[in-house]
Parts: structure tokens; C-alpha cells; sequence
């Protein structure tokens, strides 16, 4: 791992993580279904360290990688994290529709619906992630990226003591 200005992060390595790319893909069965695509972005306006373009009429889709991966995360995670949500975004869409159908947009039923299923989505495709990885992948390492920039259990526990 090297440091830029007090910020970790781990030299890319574009070969291997075509690799673990290809291995995912046929691994999670997303190919012959899907044409994926992975991209390295190097730009310095691309802040998050993975994201995925989805096309489901052609059934493609662009898995971007940041070239810079200033958080110094495992990008073989991050690759996994992507894959799964190309893998539950027909549960997404409907869901998505539901509520939408449902809800009339900045109500606080419709705030309430999106915030707490956009957060069990990311929470599911978490923990599928991490099983994943465990039990096939070769960096084992999870990323407690969220966890280091997050209070700590007193800090939320003093939060509630000025609850009334």
C-alpha cells in the first residue's frame, strides 16, 4: 500500500483484476446471460471507487473500477458489490415501480419507502458480498471503509442520552 498526502491506496493491478472480473462473471452466472463490460476510470470527477451502467433492454452492462482507488479497498469486493446488484436489479426496477406507483413523490411515505429499501438493498448485496468472497475469493480482506468514518458505539450511545 502507498500513501499520497495522508491517503492510502494500493497500486492497481489491471491484469489480475480482469482476472477476478472474468472469474466473478462466470462464478455468479452473469455470463452468457449478460455482455459486461470493465472499465478502468481514471478521472478525477469519478469519486466512488466502483459503480455499474446497466442496459437491461440489451442486457449489457459497464462495471467501472476507479483507476485510483484512493479509499484503498479491496477491489476484488468492490467488483463482487457491483456484480450483485446487476444480479438483483429486476428487484430493483419492481420495487422501485411499487413505490413509485404507490407513493406520490416527497411525501413522507415515499421518502420513508425509498430510504428503507434502498438501504436493505445495499445491505443484501453487503452481505451476499462478503459471503461470496469468503468462501471463493482470492483477497479475503474486507473493507471497513464505512465503519472507520462512522461514530463509534459510545459516541451513537451519548447521541440517545439527549433523547427525551
Amino acid at each position: 500500500m502507498r500513501s499520497f498526502d495522508g491517503v492510502f491506496f494500493r497500486h492497481i493491478d489491471k491484469i489480475m483484476l480482469k482476472k477476478r472480473f472474468d472469474y466473478w462473471c462466470k462464478k455468479l452466472r452473469v455470463e452468457p446471460y449478460w455482455s459486461v463490460k470493465l472499465e478502468f476510470v481514471a478521472s478525477d470527477t469519478f469519486k466512488k471507487t466502483g459503480d455499474i451502467k446497466i442496459d437491461c433492454d440489451d442486457k449489457k452492462a459497464i462495471l467501472q473500477l476507479n483507476e485510483k482507488n484512493l479509499k484503498g479497498l479491496n477491489l476484488e469486493e468492490v467488483i463482487v458489490h457491483e456484480l450483485f446488484h446487476l444480479k438483483l436489479y429486476p428487484l430493483d426496477q419492481v420495487t422501485e415501480s411499487l413505490i413509485l406507483s404507490n407513493f406520490k413523490e416527497g411525501t413522507p411515505g415515499y421518502d420513508f419507502a425509498f430510504r428503507e429499501f434502498f438501504q436493505s438493498l445495499e445491505q443484501t448485496v453487503a452481505e451476499l458480498t462478503k459471503c461470496f468472497l469468503l468462501e471463493f475469493g482470492n483477497e479475503k480482506e474486507l473493507s471497513y471503509g464505512r465503519c472507520a468514518e462512522g461514530k463509534s458505539y459510545n459516541e451513537l450511545f451519548n447521541d440517545l442520552k439527549n433523547l427525551k
